[in-house]
């Protein structure tokens, strides 16, 4: 059964990402991105973060532990994509800026479209073997129909259905949970995914990435001068990625053939899947320290 999997990766990537955007754009208004007016600093601080600091922190975490070349390329990938839907939850439990991060998480997903595939070709482009290329027009693309598309889908039907944005919003999430539980699960039976193989050195890259990232999104932050509940909402933002995009993009980048091994992709693959998992370790006891008057 699962010696099939890998000709359904793609279109299970493809799916769980467009159900997690349309799930956050119900949640999304056109007055969100307004907001932008209000804290430009903090917007500004945070992008700049997110697209430089974060990419740059990636490549050093990566050449600190030695990583394998899928490795570092799946970390690269996590470092690329924009903050995640989760960080917003996140920020309102640590009190936090929530217009601000709403407003990042929205404005980083649309800036990806151009960011994300110039981030890839400037840091990983190095690390792939020379018969892979770096589709910048076709990961643009994708991000467009899958990421940007859906986005403004769940929007309209927000905007429509007002009184149904938190159920959309769920049943969004849910689906595309379970779009993730099966590419893992299949990822695994079809032996794509092996953590033995990658060693501990992998788990405390990803967990010293996850820890860095919020110190980077703090401390930045605060050097800039910006109100406690703003420099919340960066670090929260810096952390929680969109690993759902990031599926996307390592899916293809290097699709998965059946009988064909591919160690850099299954790799990175591993990264994507397991990097949200520590992003969560790290923000759970920050949200203790966070949350200090």
């Amino acid at each position: 059964m699962w010696d099939t999997y890998p000709r359904y990766e793609y279109p299970l990537a493809a799916a769980q990402l467009s159900f997690a955007m349309i799930g956050m754009g119900a949640t999304l208004t056109v007055a969100d991105f307004g907001k932008v007016l209000r804290v430009p600093r903090g917007v500004a601080v945070g992008v700049a973060v997110q697209l430089l600091l974060i990419p740059a922190l990636a490549v050093a975490v990566s050449r600190a532990f030695d990583l394998a070349a899928g490795l570092a390329v799946g970390l690269v990938l996590v470092a690329a994509v924009p903050g995640g839907s989760m960080s917003n939850v996140f920020t309102y439990f640590a009190r936090g800026n929530i217009a601000l991060s709403i407003v990042l998480t929205a404005v980083t997903t649309i800036a990806c479209l151009v960011t994300t595939p110039i981030v890839l070709r400037l840091l990983v482009g190095r690390s792939l073997p020379a018969e892979v290329d770096m589709p910048e027009g076709q990961v643009s693309f994708e991000i467009g129909c899958f990421l940007l598309g859906p986005l403004a889908l769940g929007m309209l039907a927000g905007a429509w259905l007002p009184a149904h944005r938190t159920t959309i919003a769920r049943w969004g999430t849910r689906a595309s949970v379970l779009c993730i539980l099966l590419i893992a699960a299949g990822s695994v039976a079809a032996g794509r995914v092996d953590a033995a193989g990658h060693g501990v050195r992998a788990l405390l890259a990803m967990f010293t990435f996850a820890f860095l990232a919020l110190q980077v999104g703090l401390w930045s932050s605060g050097l800039a001068r910006l109100a406690r509940p703003d420099r919340i909402a960066i670090g929260t933002e810096t952390t929680i990625r969109n690993t759902n995009l990031g599926l996307l993009i390592k899916a293809s980048l290097f699709p998965a053939v059946p009988g064909v091994v591919d160690p850099i992709g299954d790799a990175a693959l591993f990264i994507v899947l397991l990097y949200g998992g520590f992003a969560f370790l790290v923000m759970i006891p920050a949200l203790v320290w966070l949350r200090r008057p």
